[in-house]
C-alpha cells in the first residue's frame, strides 16, 4: 500500500471503510465461534444421544474450521491462491492417507 501522505481522500476513505468493514466481520466471526463452542459444551453436559451430538459437533468444528481459514488466515483476500492450494492439496493428501491405511487395516 502506498504512503498515506500520497493517496487521495477518496482513496484514504476507501481504505478505512474496507478495514472497518473487515474488522467488523472479524469480531462477528469470532462471536460465532464462541457461540459454537457454547452449544458444543452445553449439549455435552446435557448428556444427550451420542448419535446427535457427535455429528452436530463434527459440523461445528467443520464451520469453525472455515471461519478460521478464511477469515482469520485472510484466505478471502486476493493474492492468497497459491497458499490456498497447497493447504487444500495437504487437506486432499490426508485424506487419501488416512483413507488407504483404513483400507489397509480392514481388509
Amino acid at each position: 500500500m502506498a504512503d498515506k501522505d500520497s493517496l487521495h481522500p477518496a482513496q484514504l476513505d476507501y481504505e478505512r471503510q474496507k478495514r472497518k468493514d473487515e474488522m467488523k466481520q472479524q469480531v462477528i466471526t469470532f462471536a460465532l465461534m464462541i457461540i459454537f463452542t457454547i452449544i458444543a459444551f452445553s449439549m455435552v453436559m446435557a448428556d444427550l444421544n451420542e448419535l446427535f451430538v457427535i455429528p452436530v459437533i463434527v459440523v461445528l468444528a467443520a464451520v469453525q474450521v472455515g471461519f478460521q481459514l478464511y477469515y482469520f488466515m485472510h484466505m478471502s483476500h486476493k493474492g492468497h491462491d497459491m497458499p490456498a492450494f497447497m493447504l487444500y492439496g495437504g487437506i486432499l493428501v490426508a485424506f487419501f492417507t488416512i483413507l488407504a491405511l483404513a483400507a489397509l487395516v480392514w481388509w
